[in-house]
């Protein structure tokens, strides 16, 4: 490209230097010129008490604080409501926890486990890796899992689209997974409804649209 530009006309060798520079741009370069796609639209969600697990990851005291991440603690009453109510008609609790070292003393006392629920040690991003998680869901008959968290980017995100593709119905209330900032969640709802083989699998909703 660059021989060849040398022998041409300075109008030409001007084009040429565009088409390369062209050429050289990654989407580093584009990044700025990107348009966000319409928000995917909310649908109601109905729970089958008997078949279904809610996934509460990595709500605790290292994660969700108002100095670390005040999205987080902006959606805690939601999540508390919607684990009691659950709790109540029988459905199965599954926590975990995030940090390394971190155990379920850590969890905020908000979401403290009733005594029995199960609570996953660190295991990173997919609660899948390294983990029981999908048997005891499949011994237990579980069919849906209502998946929230911190941060959404991570376990909500690749939890949420390991179970979808491991065939489970997957329900994530976008007001009950929280980032660093607003961009992270938009991502995660975007991939989760827009991914293949995922999102066939996924309903996003909204806390007051889950009813049992």
């Amino acid at each position: 490209m660059k021989n060849s530009c040398r022998l041409v006309p300075t109008a030409i060798l001007a084009l040429c230097v565009a088409m390369s520079a062209a050429q050289a741009q990654t989407l580093i370069e584009e990044w700025g010129t990107a348009k966000f796609p319409p928000p995917p639209a909310l649908k109601p969600a109905k729970i089958d008490a008997k078949e279904t697990a809610l996934l509460v990851m990595d709500f605790t005291v290292q994660t969700c604080t108002q100095q670390r991440r005040p999205r987080c603690v902006a959606s805690v009453p939601k999540v508390v409501a919607l684990v009691n109510k659950a709790r109540e008609n029988g459905a199965l609790i599954i926590y975990s926890v995030a940090v390394p070292n971190s155990v379920p003393a850590d969890i905020l006392k908000e979401l403290t486990p009733a005594a029995g629920e199960q609570v996953l040690p660190p295991l990173g991003p997919d609660k899948f890796i390294n983990s029981d998680l999908e048997k005891t869901l499949k011994d237990k008959g579980i069919k849906t899992v209502v998946a929230m968290g911190t941060q959404a980017q991570t376990s909500v995100l690749h939890t949420g689209a390991t179970a979808a593709l491991k065939g489970f119905n997957v329900i994530v209330p976008v007001d009950g997974m929280s980032g660093d900032e607003v961009f992270p969640e938009l991502y995660t709802a975007w991939h989760l409804s827009t991914a293949a083989r995922i999102s066939a699998k996924v309903t996003l909703t909204k806390f007051d649209m889950i009813g049992f």
